[in-house]
């Protein structure tokens, strides 16, 4: 008997299915979110702003990437930032004429696309625009541009948030990546929005019963992830920290960093596999969306440390797939950290809680949310389960 993911990909087959995405200048959180909807829909071109083939995943070299005219312009693939007051014109001029469905991947701007009309438009938006409403402050704090520029960046950004508050009106719905992402989209755009947990390959991840050798913390090294407080804690507590990841903080961490800990810059997906099937835990003292590092972790079966607000908040179990910290502060960690026992934890608890964010998962969720919207009468699904979380918690 066909399933109804099936089904629904039958259907979904005979329309005509755009892609969109900010820009592809990293390999991120978004950037995987992104990568599963290519899996989902094969034959769907992906639309951008810019590609910088050299900084993105190597999976994207071999998909058809569209880019704006902004692509070409000098410098835009390595210092797209530069061209901030252009890229909501870029967006709107993606040419999506003919298509029936268009999917945006959005953390800015693609969620301003102009979609045909007769065409729906489903955003899975990651959070609103960090650096126009929840980071607005620290992100003109943190800028390295002569203080004349910062002057002038105050009204630029105002005169932003006027175009992304109108952006966030046109698509026909919106999905999102968690319960902390939907409270603030409907704070910032007034909307409502559906929470699907981004999928993890937690299927590429085997579980470890190693000890474990160091602890692990990575990703992109940003000032808001707070590493420094890693950072900080393992040079007072003089034990063994691996930091995977690449970013503007770099410079700064190593110069506080204690002889024990290891910077390994980018790391392939393999052997980051490495890293969390030989590590003790996984810290992360941010607030994030949603944080697929610490769904990767767990995979291997590896608890996790963190903040007990934001994303893990829903993702980390307490006392079972790992423990929350209360306060921001490298003191908190180190505490956490010394506090540790491995008989605490079982890794085929903690892998088994991971399983409930795998990509068939997220997969089945979107295809059936898709379908309900459009009214493809291809499945069942109870209302009930489109209102709620994706993922019901492993544990009571």
């Amino acid at each position: 008997m066909q399933s109804d993911v099936q089904k629904i990909k039958d259907e979904l087959a005979k329309m005509r299915i755009a892609l969109v995405h900010d820009y592809l200048v990293q390999d991120g959180g978004a950037e995987r979110v992104l990568a599963a909807f290519q899996r989902i829909f094969p034959q769907a071109k992906t639309h951008v702003t810019v590609y910088n083939q050299k900084h993105s995943h190597p999976d994207f070299k071999n998909k058809t990437i569209v880019t704006s005219f902004l692509n070409n312009w000098p410098l835009a693939k390595s210092h797209y930032q530069w061209y901030l007051p252009i890229l909501p014109i870029a967006v709107e001029h993606l040419d999506l004429s003919g298509y029936d469905l268009i999917i945006s991947s959005s953390s800015s701007f693609a969620k301003g696309v102009i979609a045909p009309a007769g065409s729906k438009h489903f955003c899975y938006m990651h959070t609103p625009t960090r650096f126009l409403w929840e980071q607005r402050i620290g992100y003109l704090a943190d800028l390295p541009q002569p203080k004349v520029i910062r002057n002038i960046l105050p009204w630029l950004l105002h005169r932003l948030r006027v175009w992304d508050k109108i952006a966030a009106d046109r698509p026909d719905f919106l999905i999102t990546n968690s319960e902390t992402s939907r409270k603030r989209i409907k704070r910032h755009y007034n909307r409502d929005a559906s929470v699907i947990h981004p999928p993890v390959d937690v299927e590429r991840i085997p579980m470890s019963r190693h000890p474990g050798e160091y602890w692990l913390a990575g990703g992109r090294l940003v000032a808001y992830k707070k590493f420094d407080l890693i950072v900080k804690a393992f040079a007072k507590l003089n034990m063994p920290l691996i930091v995977f990841g690449v970013g503007p903080e770099l410079k700064k961490l190593k110069k506080m960093a204690g002889r024990k800990t290891k910077f390994v810059g980018a790391v392939s997906d393999a052997d980051k596999i490495k890293l969390y099937r030989h590590a003790v835990g996984f810290i992360n003292p941010q607030i994030e969306d949603f944080g697929i590092t610490t769904i990767e972790a767990m995979a291997a079966g590896r608890p996790v440390i963190a903040f007990g607000q934001g994303g893990s908040a829903e993702t980390v179990v307490a006392d079972k797939t790992g423990k929350f910290i209360d306060v921001q502060a490298w003191e908190d960690i180190g505490d956490a950290v010394i506090r540790y026992r491995s008989d605490d934890y079982k890794p085929e608890e903690i892998r088994r809680h991971a399983e409930n964010f795998s990509f068939a998962a997220f997969e089945e969720k979107l295809l059936k949310s898709i379908a309900h919207q459009l009214n493809l009468e291809t499945y069942s699904i109870s209302e009930e389960a489109l209102l709620g979380n994706v993922y019901a918690p492993y544990f009571d």
